[in-house]
């Protein structure tokens, strides 16, 4: 038998006033998760409440109700068993719109635009291997600066160094786009020391690169590319004892990161290995020109209907991840037997989450232990 949801039970109790209100909203908080649904609360005055989210399949803005002669406004959501969604509230008082983290729920994401408030389905969690672990040895993370012809500036970046590093071994290496925020916003350093210490990853250096101008940089740029493939990896391999030989590079990056990452390989063949892309803005048309991206994604279209038009294996071995709620799920799903097809071995992830940096965070366990296996079972080929 189906249980009545807790906000229709609210609805129907004959005592509902404003004591009952406040011990209900006291009692669980918003949103409540219930099985597969999801009932997001706010309370107070307004002519209308919205739920802004950016998941596919839901309306967006997805408008609350009222709750008949209270202040309280609901609305009520499929939300599959290990979902997880970020939302914001918006409120409408006559022509004055406001939006805002739920104040009913402290759980926050963050990201370069700012923060907003999580939706957790049933059964997620935060990974273990995503927070600190006070027994995981630490590893070095050292700002570096070096002087790139091929951008015409100094480029300043991060080091990460795995604990215990051993100059007379040989260590793989991963260059990361948009490296600030996946230190930031995704915790890859603590997930690095976690991955490591527990023998799910093989010791590793990685460079965590930061953009420019990200949206001049990562679509298809000759000068990005020939700045990470022919100064970057080289310099790198002179500072450090690195494996100089493509299976122990690996180049990563999410969304424009994604574009980024797949066009220097292609530019430069033979150099990397291995790609992790995740979320990739690899957004194509077939008929027209109307790809529907706007401005900025006019370059990414150009780059990948020509990629597709002639698909190659830059590299040997391809993870990919993209979050099921989100727009780029279509094209990611599309062009994994393009990139099979070509010739790469190809592993691909889906997951209930959105176009986010958790997102990204949550898959980096699997990426990497596929990528670059433990110490006990690790060979390079």
């Amino acid at each position: 038998m189906r249980r009545k949801l807790q906000i229709n039970r609210l609805r129907e109790d004959p005592s509902l006033g404003p004591e009952l209100v406040s011990s209900f909203v006291g009692k669980h908080g918003s949103p409540i998760i219930e099985g597969a649904h999801a009932t997001f609360l706010f309370r107070g005055e307004a002519d209308e409440v919205f739920v802004r989210h950016r998941v596919v399949g839901l309306p967006d803005p997805l408008p609350m109700k009222r709750i008949a002669g209270t202040d309280l406004w609901a609305a009520t959501s499929d939300l599959p068993p290990g979902s997880r969604v970020e939302y914001q509230l918006e409120t409408r008082r006559g022509d004055h719109y406001e939006r805002f983290n739920d104040p009913l729920n402290p759980r926050l994401a963050h990201s370069p635009m700012g923060s907003s408030s999580v939706c957790a389905g049933e059964g997620y969690e935060v990974p273990w291997w995503a927070q600190h672990q006070p027994d995981s040895r630490p590893g070095e993370l050292t700002e570096e600066r070096m002087r790139s012809r091929a951008l015409r500036r100094e480029q300043h970046f991060w080091v990460y160094r795995p604990a215990r590093f051993n100059p007379v071994l040989s260590y793989p290496l991963m260059v990361v786009h948009d490296g600030g925020d996946y230190l930031q916003f995704a915790a890859m350093k603590t997930v690095l020391d976690n991955l490591i210490h527990h023998l799910d990853v093989a010791p590793m250096v990685v460079a965590f690169v930061p953009p420019h101008d990200r949206l001049r940089e990562y679509p298809n740029y000759a000068p990005h590319a020939r700045f990470i493939a022919r100064e970057l990896v080289p310099t790198l391999t002179e500072w450090l004892p690195l494996l100089d030989a493509p299976a122990g590079r690996c180049l990563m990056g999410s969304s424009f990161g994604g574009i980024a990452s797949l066009s220097t390989a292609v530019r430069y063949p033979g150099i990397f290995g291995s790609l992790l892309i995740q979320s990739a803005s690899l957004v194509f048309t077939d008929i027209g020109q109307d790809h529907g991206g706007g401005p900025a994604f006019d370059p990414v279209v150009k780059f990948v209907n020509k990629y597709r038009a002639r698909p190659t294996a830059p590299v040997r071995r391809m993870y990919m991840s993209c979050g099921i709620y989100e727009p780029l799920i279509t094209p990611n799903r599309s062009m994994v037997s393009v990139f099979r097809e070509a010739g790469m071995t190809v592993r691909y992830e889906e997951d209930r989450d959105g176009h986010n940096w958790d997102n990204w965070r949550d898959r980096m366990q699997s990426a990497l232990s596929w990528l670059y296996p433990g110490p006990q079972k690790y060979v390079y080929e």
